[in-house]
């Protein structure tokens, strides 16, 4: 389904409907393409647009799973202190890598991907975005095997920067390495909330994943038992018999049912929940980015401080070291300045993302309740039609054989 985008920095007139910018990107038509260790998925992406940086108003391309993770390594690079979306994660069984249910919940989580991106106020604009959106697969292909400049050592995955700052902090603990870490009461109240959010989170997704898993196994159990009533029933000849057939069938229609509201569980629930617990580990990744950040501007800080006092000695006794001291201490200090703008924007940032993330999760969480409560509520109300509808032949065969 695609999801239409309003974005901002337009110039044409609000009042038309028609002129309102917009960007609407869809993720569809999964095919599964090659063989063996070599087989992936392609994606049909596309692109409906009046923005006039696009190459036109519609723009189809072909992607793969690889595709995104350029796209977001690229993003999480160049914006740092945004909170990047997550990809949905990898199958981590090759069995389950190309069945019908993986295939479409990575595509729904690619879309949901795409167009958190599409629609943030920094990243839409972005000129990788964009080539993301438009580019042929050669193009794409040739991109995806570059392994130069700034992205040359990046990370395969959030979760490994995460673990980076792990091991950080145990060289603190043995006395490997002197701390430097940011502290104040906003910033730490800010990770506590975030650590907690992610244990929380992974708590409610672990128990709607068992409930999607009772769901079906519920509903097989129903319809086997469907099965053996009828077999029961076709053993019976008189009333008793019909009671038991209509018994079996009513089983093996309620199976269906709970199957198929397990499978919208899956979908408008679980996923949702664990395409949080990814977002939060996002969050931690940026966390960590802030964190090494402060420590470059404190140590950068730190460093000129003791070059301005050997600088200070230097000039003093009229060494001749003093121009090349002097050239040593600007160049410092350019790169403490770099290094400090760099940490405050990664802070602002941070303050304007998690404003946007409390709305937009607030918004998410409420949409995945919901449909949790209604799929309750439709498969109650399935279950006391079913077996009511039964009640009357029951009793009838109950009263004959009295």
């Amino acid at each position: 389904m695609e999801q239409q985008r309003s974005v901002s920095g337009s110039s044409q007139s609000p009042r038309s409907p028609s002129s309102q910018p917009f960007l609407s990107v869809s993720v569809t038509d999964p095919v599964k393409l090659g063989n063996g260790v070599q087989a992936y998925i392609s994606y049909r992406v596309i692109t409906k647009t009046n923005l006039p940086e696009y190459q036109g108003p519609e723009k189809i391309v072909i992607r793969r799973y690889s595709d995104f993770v350029w796209l977001r390594d690229r993003l999480f690079e160049k914006y740092k202190g945004v909170f990047i979306p997550p990809l949905p994660e990898k199958s981590a069984v090759e069995k389950f890598r190309f069945s019908a249910e993986f295939i479409e919940l990575r595509r729904q989580g690619l879309d949901i991907f795409i167009n958190r991106i599409a629609s943030h106020n920094e990243l839409q604009q972005s000129d990788d975005l964009r080539t993301f959106l438009q580019a042929d697969e050669e193009t794409m292909e040739r991109l995806r095997s570059q392994d130069t400049g700034i992205f040359k050592k990046r990370p395969a995955d959030f979760l490994q920067i995460i673990k980076d700052v792990q091991t950080k902090m145990s060289d603190v603990v043995l006395g490997k390495e002197k701390p430097v870490e940011e502290s104040n009461a906003e910033y730490e109240k800010l990770k506590h909330y975030i650590f907690e959010l992610e244990n929380h989170v992974a708590e409610a997704q672990k128990h709607a994943y068992r409930l999607v898993k009772r769901h079906r196994e519920y509903g097989q159990s129903l319809s086997e038992l469907g099965k053996s009533f009828k077999l029961l029933g076709a053993c019976e000849s008189n009333d008793v018999g019909k009671a038991f057939c209509d018994l079996g069938a009513k089983s093996e229609a309620i199976s269906i049912k709970l199957q198929k509201e397990a499978q919208h569980l899956l979908m408008n629930f679980e996923e949702p929940l664990k395409d949080y617990v990814r977002a939060v580990q996002s969050i931690k990744a940026t966390i960590a980015e802030r964190a090494n950040a402060f420590k470059q501007h404190c140590e950068l800080a730190e460093t000129i401080r003791l070059k301005e006092i050997a600088l200070d000695k230097l000039m003093l006794t009229r060494s001749e070291r003093v121009g090349e001291a002097e050239h040593e201490y600007k160049e410092l200090k350019a790169a403490s300045e770099e290094a400090t703008t760099r940490y405050e924007t990664i802070v602002r940032r941070m303050n304007e993302e998690m404003v946007r993330f409390q709305d937009e999760k607030t918004n998410d969480i409420g949409i995945a309740f919901h449909e949790f409560a209604k799929g309750q509520a439709r498969l109650a109300n399935a279950f006391a039609d079913a077996w009511r509808s039964l009640l009357p032949k029951l009793d009838a065969c109950s009263l004959d054989t009295s």
